[in-house]
């Protein structure tokens, strides 16, 4: 097997230009196939953090009316009869949930009816929160600036609030926010905190369509109040939502349903449902309707090993024609078929084998190349590289097998006589 190798490297350097065209086919279908495996992986890596944001594995449990697929708005829609508070109890049992690592009620609201005023500057559309106590480590914020809520804030009813930095941004603009009041409903309300996210994520955004696809729907910035003075806001007390944090990005699906069982097994309205929004599936949905257009290019790229293989089947054909008395002297001097098959089929494979190690080079960079074009996470499949790696040496053989056959049944006298 060792002088097999070392006469088939022998044969390709002595043409050098004849192998390299022989190995094309084998490289340029090895090469676009691990590109497009990297492209595919890549891609649905990236619908699946454009989604989720960047690994915060939270899952938001809100009202949805039961025969249309959008968030129930109180705001708007008025207060629901039928749905209770979320309750300590609630909370307990959804917190000794697997996989389950915290949990928080809150109210929301879009002040598209009131605006948050500092002085003379206006502020509408922000979302309002009346949050609990593990609000924040739940949703994963960052005190940025001054502090989050504290046991005094509940117990008291204070007014204070904590905003985010575009809130800060936009109704303070370069003020220090800490210790100033701002009126909303007649109510002033002292800042106490400015957060903003732990992982702040954007979406990756190429096109419109993206833009429509993964952004939600765009508002001025996020207030939050203890819950324990909402009523004093809005005067009522209101059904809340629900976030929890899933132990990993997998089991968040399962947490949503768990919770969601929870918390409709304690409702009396049958048009007004609690709802997971189940982000994964959504995710798996956009990752099959994109794997269907690159399932295409890969078959392509099949079409062009194929090619590559009969390309090689082609050049050891002219290889055992310019050997033919080389074969027959072996044969002469006691070389069985089995020898001269084995030589040919080893220098088939050996040639392919290169093939594939250029093109696996080759689809890597190809790969990095798309990336940066699309701004899509390179995702190289170690597994399948080497899994292309002995797919270019099994059509060496598969491809070589003919010619192999064909220079161990030589008639040695006849190939003796060969011209």
């Amino acid at each position: 097997m060792i002088d097999n190798i070392r006469l088939s490297f022998q044969g390709i350097w002595s043409h050098k230009l004849r192998s390299f065209l022989a190995m094309l086919g084998i490289i340029i279908g090895i090469a676009s196939i691990i590109s497009i495996i990297s492209t595919i992986k890549g891609t649905n890596e990236q619908i699946k953090q454009n989604l989720i944001g960047s690994g915060n594995n939270v899952v938001r449990i809100q009202l949805y009316r039961q025969d249309y697929d959008y968030v129930y708005e109180i705001g708007n829609e008025g207060i629901p009869d039928g749905i209770p508070q979320v309750s300590a109890n609630t909370l307990d049992a959804i917190a000794a949930l697997r996989d389950v690592r915290s949990v928080a009620a809150y109210n929301r609201r879009t002040s598209y009816g009131n605006s948050f005023y500092f002085g003379n500057t206006e502020l509408a559309g922000c979302d309002v929160y009346g949050i609990d106590n593990s609000y924040f480590s739940t949703c994963g914020y960052t005190v940025k600036r001054g502090r989050t809520f504290v046991p005094r804030d509940f117990r008291d009813f204070r007014a204070v609030a904590v905003i985010d930095s575009d809130t800060a941004k936009m109704l303070f603009q370069g003020e220090e926010p800490i210790g100033k009041a701002i009126e909303y409903n007649s109510i002033a309300l002292v800042i106490v905190g400015v957060v903003e996210p732990d992982n702040s994520f954007e979406p990756v955004i190429n096109s419109l369509e993206d833009y429509y696809t993964y952004m939600s729907t765009s508002t001025a910035g996020k207030v939050f109040i203890p819950n324990s003075i909402w009523p004093s806001l809005f005067a009522y007390d209101e059904p809340q939502e629900v976030a929890v944090r899933a132990a990993s990005t997998e089991s968040m699906s399962t947490v949503g349903k768990s919770v969601t069982e929870i918390l409709n097994a304690q409702i009396t309205n049958t048009n007004i449902v609690y709802k997971a929004e189940d982000v994964l599936e959504r995710a798996r949905e956009l990752q099959e309707l994109s794997n269907a257009t690159n399932q295409q290019l890969l078959w392509i790229a099949m079409i062009s090993l194929l090619v590559g293989g009969i390309g090689v089947m082609n050049i050891m054909l002219v290889s055992v024609t310019e050997r033919t008395r080389e074969i027959g002297l072996k044969k002469a001097v006691g070389a069985k078929k089995s020898r001269i098959l084995w030589q040919f089929l080893t220098e088939a494979a050996v040639l392919t084998s290169l093939g594939g190690v250029f093109g696996v080079g080759a689809g890597i960079g190809l790969a990095y190349l798309i990336s940066n074009l699309t701004q899509t996470p390179v995702a190289i499949s170690v597994p399948f590289t080497l899994l292309a790696v002995l797919f270019s040496m099994l059509i060496g053989i598969l491809f070589g097998l003919l010619p192999s056959v064909k220079a161990a049944n030589l008639n040695p006298i006849d190939a003796l006589r060969h011209e």
